[in-house]
């Protein structure tokens, strides 16, 4: 007997969700998502979802707030249609970068997404690389944090020269470029930064990168400006000028792609976590996850269905 699935996607993804879907075996359900003159969502599911797994498919990629409201008034809406579990597949979980106060004058919008995600009713969190892994500490609910590393490593194999160096572009993401390298059979080098008002200025390379190939890592592109500043630190240092870079999720955001489009940086990978804004342009690999996504949903239903 097969599972009794009703998927429904917000607006940020539907490719991705549709993948999902495909994987699992289940249509996408219609629902209506609209906004009011006045800017309120307006949301109205088209199936019904009482006793059933509900799954629902939004990143809460830009713009954020709007993209994070569609998928409380979703989990509401099935909360208050009496379904029996509700599953949020948010491949890029906004605001995971507001995990700490830097005073005591700041908030902390990690956790109070996770509050407001569980007080609508959802039961289960499948989400992948995370920014900072203490996020799922702040649900009740499970929490399925999952890795594109192996997919993102699969594809970028035959790119890659021998002799390459996983580059981390600060000490901040030292542990994920180990990962890489142990994944890939490489060395790994660490940049050191410091934020100034200009921006980022790179001022110390921990490794040897002269004459080198290297694949510079992050688990999220933003406006580009520590991976463009990265690779050219490392083509100063005597890098060679054909540095491929990874992350997981591709933002994009202004002006991301003029600061990447530098003849030093030979290719982007990203993955489909977030719809991307720039088609048509020659560097950039999209590499699909959904499989990822619904292995982990179907494992965990199965295993609550099992008892």
């Amino acid at each position: 007997m097969g599972l009794d699935i009703i998927l429904f996607s917000g607006r940020a993804n539907p490719p991705l969700a549709t993948s999902i879907a495909h994987e699992l075996g289940v249509p996408v359900a219609r629902c209506d998502i609209d906004r009011f003159a006045d800017g309120e969502t307006s949301v109205r599911l088209g199936g019904d979802v009482t006793g059933r797994d509900v799954v629902l498919v939004q990143p809460t990629s830009p713009p954020v707030n709007d993209h994070l409201v569609e998928l409380l008034a979703l989990a509401d809406a099935c909360r208050r249609g009496v379904a029996a579990r509700i599953t949020a597949v948010i491949p890029y979980y906004g605001y995971a970068r507001s995990d700490k106060r830097h005073n005591e004058l700041e908030p902390i919008m990690g956790r109070v997404v996770a509050d407001l995600l569980q007080t609508v009713g959802i039961s289960h969190l499948v989400t992948m690389d995370l920014h900072t892994e203490q996020i799922e500490g702040f649900f009740r609910a499970p929490v399925d944090s999952l890795t594109a590393m192996e997919p993102l490593c699969t594809a970028m194999r035959a790119e890659l020269p021998r002799d390459f160096v996983v580059v981390a572009p600060d000490a901040g993401r030292a542990a994920l470029a180990a990962r890489y390298a142990q994944c890939l059979g490489a060395e790994v080098v660490v940049l050191h930064k410091r934020r100034t008002r200009e921006g980022v200025e790179m001022v110390r390379v921990v490794g040897e990168v002269a004459g080198r190939p290297c694949l510079l890592i992050d688990d999220m592109i933003s406006t580009g400006g520590t991976i463009a500043q990265a690779a050219k630190t490392l083509v100063e240092r005597g890098a060679l000028p054909s540095i491929v870079v990874v992350a997981t999720h591709g933002l994009f955001i202004p002006p991301a792609r003029e600061r990447l489009d530098m003849p030093e940086i030979k290719s982007v990978y990203v993955t489909d976590t977030i719809a991307t804004p720039l088609g048509g342009w020659n560097k950039l690999r999209v590499v699909p996850v959904g499989a990822v996504f619904a292995h982990a949903v179907r494992r965990y239903i199965e295993r609550l269905h099992r008892g």
